[in-house]
């Protein structure tokens, strides 16, 4: 959990409080010394995901919320309490994250706890806010570019969580229409935005001629993004454009590590693109940045830390956000010509959000029948992930789509829910839950006589992924893509997931 340190504050206090160890707090955030700074952020890990107090004497609900970084209000909603007196021994669960929802159509949010404090935003009903604290009959929030305001009590409901359930961010990243079958992510985008909260849109590129240049990628209007930020905003949702170097028609893979290579060749090449990237944030009114570099030559490995550094030191004083999506690796040591350009350590220093590409386990050339994220290979790399980056930063990005296998031809095709499923039916094949992937199946025969193994997600294998990310106290997750997925995983989440701003 997150924790902002007070005064009077120290590791030995906080491992106490909350029944961990110094040792264990000081791993977590990377610490170098024992001195703690009023305001600094801490994770703390926590061995039990709820925490329970027992009240002792003195004790008053304020007391107990200053100590634990909550409020009253939160306290008493989670413990259903009337009134604000204790009694020695009394148990008290403390909140792991408390929200407040927007019940009305549109909510004004101020720069101060007054109706004569100016309005800086307005939300839509369903926009969830991270609670802060709270002053009368105002709740101060974080908002989705990370800046604090407030808003009056009788617009919104409050909900505090206990931990039962995984709290976690949930990235998710929006495309064109890509075909009949690869539908656009507007329609997901907006159906399902309460339970959203970052979004990526991937639909811009490193250019093919500059490299230190930024293109679209795919055709839409300046309106149509300024309609995705509104939305997104009013939601208080982020939203950020991914930038890439993906998908160049000629010239594929090798074009893709040869722009790499040149954008990262000098500092001078390195601050033009992320004076690019600001003048691009800028443009549309985008919170910050997502970075998606998935070829790249392993000699370039230093630079591409530069690279991400320069980002930072460029949009980071502007108070933009910079997130990068990393393919996964599992060691320091050479594992994969794909992941062994990225330094985790060195980028996870210079981002506030550190993406785990973990859709590479399966489906690529020549690759044996499976899904594309298996339990066991989310375990291995966000475990090695954790050694390399604070757990606040990181987020598992995994797959809402499946592959189909043509084991007879080595054929390897990309499929959604909805056509797996179809295919499911159309060969009256039963669809089986892999315990051990935890991840649905099935097998079939086509019409020319070649068989299949297809390998997909559903609400229940990302149900398991939220709980794995839960248990090893990462972020949250991110989903590729919008508009691919099985609607039930939106009822999972709401049911069984506790979405939180990232």
């Amino acid at each position: 959990m997150w924790y902002i340190v007070r005064p009077g504050d120290s590791l030995y206090i906080l491992a106490k409080r909350y029944g961990t160890t110094v040792e264990d707090i000081s791993n977590a955030n990377n610490l170098t010394s024992l001195i703690l700074n009023i305001g600094q952020r801490l994770y703390i890990p926590l061995s039990d995901k709820i925490i329970r107090y027992t009240v002792k004497a003195g004790d008053s609900l304020y007391s107990i919320a200053q100590a634990y970084n909550t409020t009253v209000s939160s306290i008493s909603s989670l413990n259903n309490l009337t009134n604000t007196q204790l009694y020695i021994g009394q148990s008290l669960i403390i909140p792991r994250y408390s929200e407040v929802v927007v019940k009305v159509d549109n909510a004004n949010i101020r720069n101060g706890a007054g109706v004569n404090s100016k309005v800086i935003a307005r939300m839509d009903k369903g926009a969830r806010l991270e609670l802060l604290s709270e002053q009368s009959n105002w709740y101060l929030v974080r908002l989705y570019n990370g800046n604090k305001a407030w808003v009056f009590a009788n617009n919104v409901d409050l909900k505090a969580y206990a931990g039962n359930k995984p709290i976690l961010g949930i990235l998710g990243f929006y495309t064109l229409y890509e075909g009949p079958s690869l539908p656009s992510s507007f329609a997901s985008f907006v159906q399902n935005k309460d339970n959203i909260s970052m979004v990526g849109l991937f639909l811009w590129q490193i250019s093919r001629d500059d490299p230190t240049q930024i293109v679209p990628f795919g055709q839409f209007t300046d309106t149509e993004i300024n309609t995705l930020v509104n939305i997104a905003h009013r939601s208080n949702i982020k939203i950020v454009p991914v930038v890439h170097n993906l998908l160049y028609k000629p010239g594929g893979t090798k074009l893709a590590k040869e722009l790499i290579k040149e954008l990262v060749s000098t500092p001078e090449n390195r601050k033009e693109f992320s004076e690019n990237l600001l003048e691009l944030i800028e443009k549309y009114n985008f919170d910050g940045v997502n970075i998606d570099i998935e070829d790249a030559f392993v000699d370039d490995k230093e630079r591409i830390s530069l690279l991400y550094k320069e980002i930072a030191n460029t949009i980071t004083p502007k108070g933009y956000y910079l997130s990068a999506s990393i393919p996964s690796r599992i060691s320091d040591e050479p594992f994969n010509p794909f992941s062994d350009p990225f330094d985790y350590a060195a980028i996870g220093k210079s981002v506030d959000q550190f993406v785990v590409m973990l859709y590479n386990e399966f489906g690529w050339p020549g690759s044996p029948p499976g899904p594309p994220v298996t339990a066991g290979w989310m375990d291995k790399v966000l475990r090695y992930t954790l050694t390399r980056v604070p757990a606040e930063k990181v987020v598992a990005a995994v797959s809402v789509f499946g592959f189909d296998f043509n084991t007879t031809t080595g054929k390897v095709t990309y499929v959604t829910y909805d056509a797996a499923t179809k295919l499911a039916e159309k060969y009256n094949k039963e669809i089986t839950f892999d315990e051990e992937r935890e991840t649905p199946t099935f097998s079939y025969t086509d019409d020319e006589g070649n068989k299949h193994e297809v390998w997909f997600e559903d609400a229940q294998s990302i149900k398991a992924k939220a709980d794995l990310a839960w248990k090893l106290g990462i972020d949250g997750l991110a989903l590729w893509r919008l508009g691919m997925e099985d609607i039930g995983i939106w009822t999972m989440l709401t049911n069984d997931v506790v979405v939180k701003n990232f």
